[in-house]
């Protein structure tokens, strides 16, 4: 991009900036202009982090997995010595995918267009016909910084993004109490959404569309209820936990607010309705009890790290969601239902069951963001005032503003 339409993009953003009200919803240019886009891409999407899977998924040496985001792919992998190391997913040849699997296990990685083959350390060892200047160790796959937050595996596209120090102290007892380390895999879904990300991270981040657009969440979860009616369900949530091993207990370092220029996060706890101990069909039990917990409290635990990923934590089972840009006006959602790592399939739950509740929540979701991105590109739109129940979605607006405020730096 040549210098003048870089400025040209900057200046219509930062003039959409200058005019949003606080409070309020974004402009429809935040989700429509693809010019936009770009700088969120270099801004936002790119220099944080993305969570990427479980460290069960990686037991042995060469397990490894791909990660697509927006135009880039990650190739996470176990090395011989045990360490995970992630790489960009371009040959260094002429650009191909080295990897088109999107999980599996190998002793090295050949790129199926040339046939260039690289180590578990991203070394190359062999490219055919090259000139006789030629070095294979010049053309190492492009590194790509992997971190792990109790059991959860995170990369980035950045060489520098934000830290993850403090959300690992801060969310140390509450991932403890469910056993995050020792989770296991037990499905996972992809879905695709026909809608600008913003709306799609936005639509997750507030529950006040849940009594209208997702009858089996609401009858299972307070979270939709406001003020009073919520407190009072909460009290009989909270005076179980000391039974169930768990402590009351909110961390809440979202966004803009996260210390010293850290990747934001967040912990809390919300008593689900009388009759349910878990996010299940019949209110009933669908795995083993997480962790350190020694009985059903009847509540969930949601936490976040950072802009793209998100958890809730039952008491036998954990679901993630990570949002992440395919274009402009396309993205995708891949959720993970985790149990407990000695659990198992058929024995200790059933995957139809474990997955009814999100899956279908998910399907609802889906139709309201179509519905959602259909409108914001109307020439009547106009950015509403948001609601008491959506103050989670006005910090994140915020972040994404100050986000977009600060150039990447070289």
């Amino acid at each position: 991009m040549d210098v003048a339409r870089r400025l040209d993009i900057e200046a219509r953003l930062n003039a959409e900036m200058a005019r949003h009200r606080p409070g309020y919803a974004l402009s429809s240019a935040f989700y429509t202009d693809p010019d936009i886009y770009e700088l969120e891409l270099e801004r936002i999407v790119y220099r944080n982090w993305i969570l990427a899977g479980h460290v069960s998924e990686f037991q042995r040496a060469g397990d490894f997995k791909t990660l697509p985001v927006a135009r880039e792919s990650a190739l996470i992998v176990r090395g011989e010595d045990g360490e995970l190391r992630g790489f960009a997913n371009v040959c260094r040849h002429r650009g191909s995918r080295v990897c088109l699997e999107s999980a599996g296990s190998t002793r090295r990685f050949v790129c199926p267009y040339h046939g260039w083959s690289y180590d578990l350390r991203g070394r190359l060892t062999a490219a055919r016909e090259m000139p006789s200047e030629f070095e294979l160790r010049d053309h190492a796959l492009s590194t790509l910084p992997v971190d792990v937050v109790h059991g959860l595996v995170f990369v980035a596209f950045s060489t520098s993004p934000p830290p993850l120090a403090s959300a690992r102290r801060e969310l140390e007892q509450p991932m403890r109490w469910f056993g995050f380390e020792s989770l296991k895999l037990a499905e996972s879904r992809a879905y695709s959404i026909p809608a600008n990300w913003k709306l799609a991270v936005e639509n997750y981040q507030e529950c006040y569309h849940c009594a209208t657009a997702h009858p089996e969440y609401a009858s299972r979860h307070t979270l939709m209820l406001g003020g009073s009616k919520r407190d009072r369900v909460q009290r009989d949530m909270l005076d179980k936990l000391k039974s169930a091993g768990l402590e009351p207990l909110t961390v809440d370092r979202i966004d803009t607010r996260a210390p010293h220029g850290e990747t934001g996060y967040g912990y809390s706890r919300t008593a689900l309705f009388d009759g349910y101990l878990t996010g299940s069909r019949d209110g009933q039990p669908l795995a083993p009890l997480l962790g350190e917990l020694r009985e059903f409290d009847g509540g969930a635990s949601d936490f976040s790290f950072g802009g793209f990923n998100f958890l809730l934590a039952y008491s036998d089972h954990v679901v993630a969601y990570v949002f992440t840009p395919v274009e402009h006006d396309a993205c995708s959602l891949t959720v993970y239902w985790y149990v407990r790592d000695d659990a198992e399939e058929g024995r200790d739950y059933d995957p139809t069951e474990l997955t009814w509740l999100w899956h279908n929540t998910t399907l609802e979701d889906l139709k309201i963001i179509e519905s959602n991105w259909q409108g914001v590109r109307s020439r009547h739109y106009r950015p509403g005032p948001l609601s008491k129940m959506e103050t989670a979605q006005r910090n994140y607006l915020d972040w994404l503003l100050t986000q977009l405020a600060e150039p990447v730096r070289a």
